[in-house]
């Protein structure tokens, strides 16, 4: 019989220790709060599922998932292609393929609040450039009176901002790609399009899959660039899920129903990657299937 050794228990219990204090107690007194209503630091009630109830019928929690889910799916469908179309233009070797890639990287070595804050200015018509041209284009443009140009502000600073990432796995996805798959195809005479079809495109499906997820992921957390923007507004035009559990926990100091609402949070998260990476695998396998017929 293989003699049995513990010692493998200390290689992996930082890890055990790490996961315990960076997720699973504040999870659980996210959990203890949720079911009780805090009256003061030392008195608090058991209240069971009332705050779950309670954010459940908030129109406003509505409004603001609707608001998320359009927005996340707009990232996708922009970032994603471009994204992809970015990684196959850039020069595969050489100095040029170097400088491309530093020059890629440049937007997302800077943090959100300065991207905010970039864009806050860039978009005024009296000291950006972007809003003065606009203006002198005769284009109606304010994000901070109008709701579509707040939105649609949002939307082109995280394009800006998070595209980069999303062409840096592409571009590594299709240098993992041999070179006899290239030969191949040029021996058949294969166009293009059916290169990117046919041998581009599946190779890339494994950091295609990561870079949705990681983009869906962190567009459903976007919360400072909105913030220093218009912080939310006007209206609520961009207030987002994230902001909208600010305003509650910080704003308001209504701590029961933001814990609920944190919890339903992370569940929604949580529910929306795993169907789409089961998607994505069930697209790509069929995808490959498809080709071996083809």
């Amino acid at each position: 019989m293989k003699p049995y050794s513990n010692k493998a228990w200390f290689f992996i219990l930082p890890v055990f220790l790490t996961v315990a204090f960076s997720a699973i107690v504040p999870l659980m007194t996210v959990v203890n709060y949720s079911v009780q209503d805090i009256l003061s630091p030392t008195q608090s009630v058991f209240v069971g599922l009332e705050w779950f109830q309670k954010v459940m019928r908030d129109p406003e929690l509505r409004e603001a998932l609707q608001r998320q889910m359009i927005f996340s799916a707009c990232v996708l469908m922009v970032e994603i292609p471009l994204g992809i179309a970015l990684a196959l233009s850039m020069p595969a070797q050489g100095w040029k393929s170097s400088a491309s890639l530093v020059v890629l990287a440049m937007p997302l070595l800077i943090p959100w609040n300065v991207v905010g804050t970039i864009f806050q200015i860039f978009g005024r018509s009296d000291i950006g450039l972007g809003g003065y041209a606009l203006a002198k284009l005769g284009v109606d443009y304010n994000y901070a009176l109008h709701a579509f140009d707040a939105w649609a502000t949002v939307l082109l600073m995280d394009v800006w901002h998070w595209t980069p990432l999303v062409a840096l796995l592409c571009f590594a996805g299709l240098r993992s790609i041999p070179a006899a798959y290239y030969q191949a195809a040029q021996i058949d005479g294969a166009s293009r399009w059916a290169v990117f079809r046919h041998i581009q495109l599946p190779k890339m499906r494994g950091v295609l899959m990561i870079a949705v997820l990681l983009r869906f992921m962190d567009s459903f957390m976007i919360y400072t660039e909105p913030f220093i923007l218009t912080g939310g507004g006007p209206g609520n035009s961009t207030t987002f899920l994230s902001q909208y559990l600010t305003q509650k926990a910080v704003g308001q100091f209504d701590l029961g129903p933001a814990a609920a609402f944190s919890l339903i949070y992370f569940l929604i998260i949580l529910g929306f990657c795993f169907v789409l990476y089961n998607w994505m695998q069930s697209a790509g396998q069929s995808g490959q299937t498809g080709a071996e017929h083809e």
